[in-house]
């Protein structure tokens, strides 16, 4: 049986929603970032990992797309113009999306107090805008990311579409606000959901 660590609270959250939405066995184990028992499963104390048998993932975009992989659901095949471009939506959601909004949490309250610079989160939220705008252009009028199927962009994007709504980041009206409405109320989504509280 897989085991899952990390708080709900966090990217975590990515990992148990594919396992719900795959039919996964799993123990979750909600370890916070940086504590004595996260660290001595990954050295740099972050959240989540995968335990499988003897192996350890950490990263909850390769976790994820390892089961989607492993498991044959929430992905096109490796090696196909399909997952090409599924890829292609996965770089960009990290590359545009996360990454504004860690480092405004990083900037907040991650990094010590000295080394943070709290005005960056304005200039963030002009790029998330702006990035949001792009991926609204890309999604169309599609269910998904991806057209007529559910893959891994979809779960990384949604948990970010939670996160944003923490940190006030906002998301307009629009195709992707609704977009995020479908999404979250799958009913594997809510079954993930209920273990944050």
């Amino acid at each position: 049986m897989y085991k899952v660590l990390g708080l709900t609270a966090t990217r975590t959250f990515r990992v148990l929603w594919m396992m719900e939405e795959l039919g996964l066995e799993y123990e979750h184990l909600n370890f916070a970032p940086g504590s004595d028992e996260m660290k001595q499963i990954n050295p740099s104390g972050k959240v989540p990992a995968l335990v499988e048998g003897e192996h350890v993932v950490f990263d909850s975009t390769a976790i994820t797309q390892y089961l989607a992989d492993k498991h044959g659901g929430l992905t096109y095949k490796a090696g196909t113009i399909e997952r090409a471009k599924q890829d292609s939506f996965t770089q960009f959601i990290n590359d545009e999306i996360d990454a504004a909004l860690w480092t405004a949490a990083r900037n907040l309250f991650v990094l010590p107090e000295n080394k943070r610079v709290p005005e960056i989160k304005e200039t963030l939220k002009w790029e998330f805008a702006r990035s949001l705008k792009t991926l609204e252009g890309r999604l169309g009028d599609n269910e998904f990311l991806m057209g007529d199927m559910m893959t891994v962009p979809d779960i990384i994007l949604t948990q970010c579409g939670g996160w944003a709504k923490v940190s006030k980041f906002e998301i307009p009206e629009g195709k992707l606000r609704d977009y995020f409405k479908r999404m979250v109320s799958r009913p594997a989504y809510k079954r993930a959901d209920a273990l944050r509280s």
